[in-house]
C-alpha cells in the first residue's frame, strides 16, 4: 500500500510531468531514489515528503539535450566548472535545481539545495542533502559497486560514513578513467574523511 502522501494531487502531477521529460530507465531510477530517500528520512528523523519530492525531482534535467543545457546555462548565468565543462552531463544537478523552482514550482530551499548538490556533494551538507546524495547511489536499481552493501547499511545509521565511502569510490573511479574531478567533490571527500577519522 502506498504512503498516504502519494495520493495528493501535486505528487501525481510531478509524476506525470517527469514521465514526459525522462526516458524510461531514468524514470525508474528516479522512483528508486525517491522511495529510498523517503525510507532514509524515516530513519533519520527528516521530512518524508521533502525527501520523497527531492528524490523525485533530483534528475529532472538529466535528459535535456546539450543545446537546451547551453540555453539554460545562459538563462541562469551559470558558469560551468572545469569538470562540468569537460562533462556537460554534470550540469544536470544545478540546472535541475533551477528547473525544480521554475518548472515544477518548488519553493522549499532545502529541497532545491538537495537537488543542487546531489552530484558533486559539498562540505558540511545538511541531512536532507546527504540523504539525496546517498539515495542516488544506493537505490535498488543501481548496479552494485565496491562496498555497496556496506554503504547501504551505513545509509540508515551513519550518513557521514556513507558519504565518505561513496566519495572514496567515486574519486577512485574517476581517477582510473582519467576524468576531470570537480574541485568541490575533492573538498567534500576531504571533509567527510575528517568527519569519520576517529572511527578507524
Amino acid at each position: 500500500m502506498e504512503p498516504s502522501f502519494l495520493a495528493k494531487e501535486e505528487f501525481r502531477q510531478y509524476h506525470e510531468k517527469l514521465q514526459k521529460k525522462l526516458d524510461h530507465k531514468r524514470y525508474e531510477h528516479t522512483l528508486g531514489v525517491a522511495y529510498t530517500a523517503a525510507c532514509m528520512a524515516m530513519a533519520h528523523g527528516e521530512s518524508v515528503e521533502k525527501a520523497y519530492l527531492a528524490g523525485l525531482l533530483h534528475d529532472n534535467a538529466k535528459c535535456l539535450s546539450e543545446e537546451k543545457k547551453k540555453v539554460l546555462c545562459k538563462k541562469y548565468e551559470l558558469i560551468p566548472s572545469a569538470a562540468e565543462a569537460a562533462n556537460h552531463d554534470l550540469l544536470h544537478a544545478k540546472l535541475g535545481a533551477y528547473q525544480a523552482r521554475d518548472k515544477y514550482g518548488v519553493q522549499d530551499a532545502e529541497i532545491i539545495s538537495a537537488i543542487m548538490w546531489h552530484t558533486t556533494g559539498r562540505p558540511d551538507m545538511t541531512t536532507l542533502e546527504k540523504i539525496i546524495y546517498i539515495a542516488d547511489f544506493i537505490e535498488p536499481g543501481r548496479k552494485k559497486y565496491y562496498r555497496m552493501d556496506e554503504v547501504r547499511r551505513h545509509a540508515f545509521t551513519d550518513l557521514d560514513m556513507a558519504m565518505y565511502l561513496i566519495l572514496e569510490n567515486t574519486i577512485m573511479y574517476l581517477e582510473q578513467k582519467g576524468a576531470v574531478i570537480d574541485e568541490i567533490t575533492k573538498e567534500t571527500f576531504a571533509f567527510y574523511k575528517s568527519c569519520i577519522k576517529d572511527t578507524f
